[in-house]
């Protein structure tokens, strides 16, 4: 006959609960908590910060890890080398187009505004976005069809008698000026969509090519732009001379230029140009599809050409990131850039999303030799714009809510600030090996300025990974989720 009464460790157990006694059985780990026991041999204390695919951990701080001399022998070993330094970040960001600019300048308030700088750029206290790509003139994402220098049909302008930035002073160049009031030192690079309407065949911003007339005054366009923003106290780094140049068929300002074209108009205008007039500023060309590494390699073949590039950028609309290895190749003293890539109503899963810009734009790119990763627009409203003709659904890296200021933080946010806020301007990559058994696990490492590790990881699978990190004599052991990012800072 079953007694009624409990036994007596019921009782026993219960006080140990209520008491906060624990018992922690020998030799028994937890996936979630691969290592509970405080160690009596620590030498440091790792800082990691996680984003979940199922939003449940938004770019949150997580317990320290704790840093000791020897490895676990349990775990697969991801080691470290910092000896073996590969190319060095220049930084992480997205495009401040026309639309962006005018979204942070006229819809937020002043306490709007200065707290969405400081969340974006601000590396203490926010994500510390370090580089920003910026339209030359109009795109497909500005409020209208414009140029530097706009003339009445028939007219032209050799000596730039008419260029003005008027246009970006209303909204892009008070919202750079309150950046750069966040981050002094971040890297701007600007790019066309296309030179002023006389300059070109077709008469208009959109479509035809440059007129072999104009080749020496679009050069020298470019210098009056980098000097006009330095005069408002904004430095160009790098320019790009043509926006997507092998698609211009499409209803906002874009134009054609060839391999051969943009080879000519570098090594005859261009370079020359910037060379005379004492401007440092970087070129880098192509800025298309990874689709197309030939037309890259193909400018950088002329010795002359070369003298002036410093690197070659591309898009992920098409193609895969391992061509910028192919370049890389066949230029390893050319750098490389990543520097557009949009997320919109076309993937609205934020997981999906989240796994594939770590995988090919941030993870990708840097293992794939590239100092930048940008995404496209940094702020759009809730109908993805405003648009100029141009795509009808894409997603900024936040939406501004236009009649109240309310701001959402995109997949593409959480995306950049795992990279943005621990890999600063400066650092290197370092090299790494991932063991065969860590399946599905993205991962890649840098040493800071200041000499501080970053590690980024993704488990892009469904199960959790437990492995050991190894760098020299510093060993630690980390348990990251399914479908998830982790930064590690040591």
């Amino acid at each position: 006959m079953q007694s009624n009464r409990f036994p007596v460790y019921y009782f026993i157990i219960c006080f140990m609960l209520i008491s906060g006694i624990f018992i922690l059985v020998p030799g028994c780990k937890s996936k979630e908590n691969p290592d509970p026991v405080p160690s009596t041999d620590s030498i440091g204390r790792a800082q990691v910060w996680l984003t979940k695919g199922d939003k449940s951990k938004l770019f949150n701080k997580e317990g320290d890890l704790t840093i000791k001399k020897k490895a676990s022998a349990n775990w697969p070993i991801i080691e470290i080398d910092t000896a073996a330094r590969l190319q060095e970040i220049e930084g992480f960001g997205a495009a401040l187009t026309g639309s962006s600019a005018y979204l942070i300048n006229r819809k937020l308030d002043d306490a709007q505004r200065s707290a969405i700088l400081q969340d974006l750029f601000d590396p203490v206290n926010g994500i510390g976005i370090s580089y920003l790509r910026l339209t030359m003139g109009a795109s497909d994402f500005s409020l209208s069809d414009f140029s530097y220098d706009d003339l009445i049909a028939g007219g032209t302008d050799f000596n730039l008698d008419q260029f003005s930035l008027s246009q970006d002073l209303d909204d892009v160049v008070p919202v750079l000026q309150a950046i750069i009031q966040v981050s002094p030192d971040i890297k701007l690079m600007g790019s066309p969509w296309s030179p002023p309407a006389w300059m070109k065949t077709s008469g208009t911003m959109k479509g035809g090519k440059l007129k072999e007339e104009c080749y020496d005054v679009y050069a020298y366009y470019f210098v009056k732009y980098i000097q006009a923003m330095q005069n408002q106290g904004i430095i160009i780094d790098a320019i790009t001379p043509q926006n997507e140049p092998l698609y211009f068929t499409a209803g906002y300002p874009c134009m054609e230029m060839q391999p051969e074209e943009q080879k000519n108009f570098i090594k005859d205008h261009l370079g020359p140009k910037f060379a005379s007039a004492g401007i440092d500023t970087k070129i880098i060309i192509y800025d298309h599809n990874w689709d197309r590494p030939d037309y890259g390699i193909s400018i950088l073949n002329d010795p002359v050409a070369r003298s002036f590039i410093a690197g070659t950028a591309f898009h992920a609309y098409g193609g895969d990131v391992s061509a910028m290895s192919t370049v890389h190749n066949a230029h390893p003293d050319k750098d490389l850039y990543f520097t557009e890539i949009s997320g919109g109503g076309w993937a609205t899963d934020f997981s999906s999303n989240l796994m594939w810009f770590i995988e090919n734009i941030f993870i990708g790119t840097t293992r794939n030799w590239s100092k930048v990763a940008l995404l496209w627009n940094l702020a759009l409203d809730l109908n993805s714009g405003p648009q100029n003709h141009g795509c009808g659904d894409c997603r900024g890296v936040i939406t501004i809510t236009p009649y109240n200021g309310w701001i959402t933080k995109n997949e593409e946010y959480y995306s950049i600030a795992h990279f943005s806020k621990f890999v600063r301007p400066g650092a290197v990559r370092i090299s790494m090996t991932i063991p065969q058994s860590l399946t599905n696990l993205g991962a890649v490492a840098f040493l800071n300025p200041d000499g501080s590790k970053s590690l980024v990881v993704c488990n892009y699978d469904t199960d959790v990974k437990i492995f050991n990190v190894k760098q020299g004599e510093k060993n630690f052991i980390y348990s990251v989720p399914p479908k998830s990012v982790a930064s590690i800072v040591w």
